[in-house]
């Protein structure tokens, strides 16, 4: 049975202007280059659930939250791995028929098209990508991570107003490096409404779990410290721990970059580095005669 929204002409041509700005911005760029080809099996073996996976994606979306962002990196996913086999058989089913033996690696992530969905590690794998880690995640912790990803699945991407795509398609570089941040803020707010690198901030911010905090000085707590220093000073090295609070920074505000630049996330050299044998003596370099030469300008 039809609904109000389909029999209302104007929703009918907002939902195809939405969907017409969505492939636009979601097209895939013609030029894409992998710096490091990655290897699938060290990455299936190394990389552990409630991982964060950054990507630099090859759309035009991408192109602007990197921009924007002042960073490679355009969209996040949340590793859990086997974890969606073990609830429901008939989603166990479904997930085995259409994924395979990828479905023991499975990615939460928050699509423009396509809304919450599970999507293989595999599929990011000729894209330039980062594994961060949360230090010393507790193990009942990232359970709770990974079952709060998985129970969004099925959520819709936050496409709230069609201007919040749309301004996209703008110069980028008219906007002022203090609204960079914001600029990436868009929709609804509402729960079932998301978008990748907050749906993954708020699962960590549930479990107490800091991203990128801000922290505030207890000015009573540091006097007191600094009486203590000056005591002490005499005797042994002064001390320069800051004492305070951390406060919670709204999951709206955080990008793809700030899993990667926050010191609470380790970042995972799964290619190299993490197989112990990587020597640089043994690598085979180009020989520079064969280098194209760069044309110089006039």
């Amino acid at each position: 049975m039809p609904t109000l929204s389909h029999l209302n002409p104007f929703a009918v041509i907002r939902r195809k202007v939405v969907d017409l700005v969505v492939r636009l911005l979601t097209k895939p760029l013609k030029q894409y280059v992998v710096k490091i080809p990655n290897d699938l099996a060290k990455m299936e073996r190394y990389i552990r659930k409630a991982d964060v996976v950054l990507v630099e994606g090859n759309e035009r979306i991408s192109e602007v939250i990197k921009y924007l962002t002042q960073s490679s990196w355009s969209h996040a996913a949340l590793y859990v791995g086997d974890e969606p086999l073990k609830g429901d058989p008939e989603l166990r089913k479904q997930l085995l028929e259409k994924f395979g033996e990828d479905a023991n690696h499975l990615l939460v992530e928050a699509l423009v098209e396509r809304g919450v969905v599970l999507t293989p590690l595999s599929s990011y794998r000729d894209f330039n990508i980062r594994i961060c880690r949360p230090y010393n995640l507790a193990r009942e912790d990232m359970q709770h991570v990974v079952e709060d990803a998985l129970s969004r699945v099925g959520n819709i991407y936050d496409l709230k107003n069609i201007l919040d795509l749309a301004r996209y398609f703008l110069p980028v570089s008219l906007v002022p490096r203090r609204f960079r941040r914001k600029a990436l803020r868009f929709g609804s707010s509402e729960p079932t409404r998301v978008i990748c690198s907050s749906m993954i901030a708020d699962c960590f911010y549930r479990v107490k779990f800091p991203v990128v905090p801000n922290f505030k000085e207890l000015p009573l707590l540091e006097e007191r410290a600094e009486q203590r220093r000056r005591l002490k000073r005499l005797f042994t090295r002064p001390d320069h721990r800051r004492f305070g609070v951390f406060q919670t920074v709204s999951p709206t505000l955080i990008t793809p970059r700030d899993f990667d630049l926050s010191p609470y996330f380790e970042v995972v050299k799964f290619n190299i580095i993490e197989d112990l044998k990587f020597d640089y003596r043994k690598l085979v370099w180009a020989d520079e005669d064969e280098t194209p030469e760069v044309e110089k300008s006039a």
